[in-house]
């Protein structure tokens, strides 16, 4: 069914962006599109140099399109710019606050360039940054940087705002806060890109997300259906050790696999149905083997991440 445009955020058509030169060229994105509905939270996620970065920064006009078109909230990040500066909100990985000046200065200086901005003191007080409000950039910790950057990216109500990486280098209770932060923005309409290597981070909070590897788009889908579309759940079973794994999986239907890891602990790889379990319970019982455990375990989002784009560090 096509998407109607009213409902499209952002909206990524065959984007390219090349780099070097000829016969040494690094496609750092390679026809890429994508779409980000409003009102929602959308993950963009991708291992190291997949072109993830390069395409939020294009999204934000920081880069201009070497091929195919960009619109964010209807317009062009670059030759639009000044229309869509108030309307739009980003969370710099660099913080983008001045490093003499305290949290509390910086942030009222950014709310000044808003219309209608949020009430500083109250935002301050929202994200725990009274601690250091008057402490200068400088000297903040990781943790602090991080919130006051989420601050300056929010302060100015963004329709649209592109969080990048925002619980790095958060303790655990600001990392669920800036959770919740997060589906607050959403329920208040803003729409919001996420882009981060917590794989539990995207599973939770996103509506849509988009896995990106080699400059494309290479899944879409909410979590769940990213999870139920990847290799199926595994069952772990310990009993005894060395038992006829052929027998074994004769039984079992044909896209099943079934292997022994260790002496005694075997895994099998299946969809996994209140028949499949019969199946197997009844071909042990069949060997007078007693099952020790049964453990099912069903994909995480980490799980069907690391079958899309493999293992090997980048």
């Amino acid at each position: 069914m096509p998407v109607n445009q009213s409902e499209v955020a952002v909206e990524i058509r065959d984007l390219k962006m090349i780099y070097g030169r000829a016969g040494k060229e690094i496609r750092a994105v390679d026809g890429l599109s994508l779409d980000i509905n409003r009102g929602t939270i959308t993950a963009i996620l991708g291992p190291n140099g997949a072109g993830k970065t390069t395409t939020i920064e294009t999204c934000e006009g920081f880069r201009r399109p070497q091929a195919g078109t960009v619109r964010v909230l209807g317009l062009d990040p670059i030759v639009d710019a000044v229309e869509l500066r108030p309307r739009v909100g980003v969370m710099l990985q660099s913080g983008g606050a001045w490093l003499g000046v305290g949290s509390r200065e910086m942030l009222k200086h950014v709310a000044s360039l808003y219309a209608n901005p949020l009430d500083v003191e109250a935002l301050i007080d929202r994200l725990g940054m009274g601690p250091f409000a008057k402490i200068s950039y400088r000297r903040l910790s990781g943790g602090q940087k991080q919130r006051l950057s989420l601050a300056m990216a929010i302060v100015g109500r963004p329709e649209l705002v592109f969080l990048d990486e925002p619980t790095a280098g958060l303790d655990p209770q600001s990392r669920r806060d800036t959770w919740d932060l997060a589906a607050e923005l959403r329920e208040s309409g803003v729409t919001t890109v996420l882009t981060t290597h917590y794989m539990d981070e995207a599973q939770e909070l996103a509506d849509q997300i988009h896995v990106i590897d080699a400059g494309r788009v290479i899944a879409s889908g909410t979590p769940a259906e990213l999870v139920a579309t990847g290799a199926q759940n595994t069952i772990r079973i310990r009993a005894t050790a060395g038992l006829d794994l052929r027998s074994l999986a004769a039984a079992l239907p044909p896209h099943a696999t079934v292997t022994e890891s260790a002496p005694g602990d075997y895994t099998v790889v299946a969809e996994v149905e209140p028949e499949l379990l019969h199946l197997l319970t009844g071909w042990f019982a069949g060997q007078n083997v007693l099952l020790e455990s049964v453990l099912v375990q069903q994909q995480s989002l980490e799980d069907r991440f690391l079958e899309l784009t493999g293992r090997e560090l980048r």
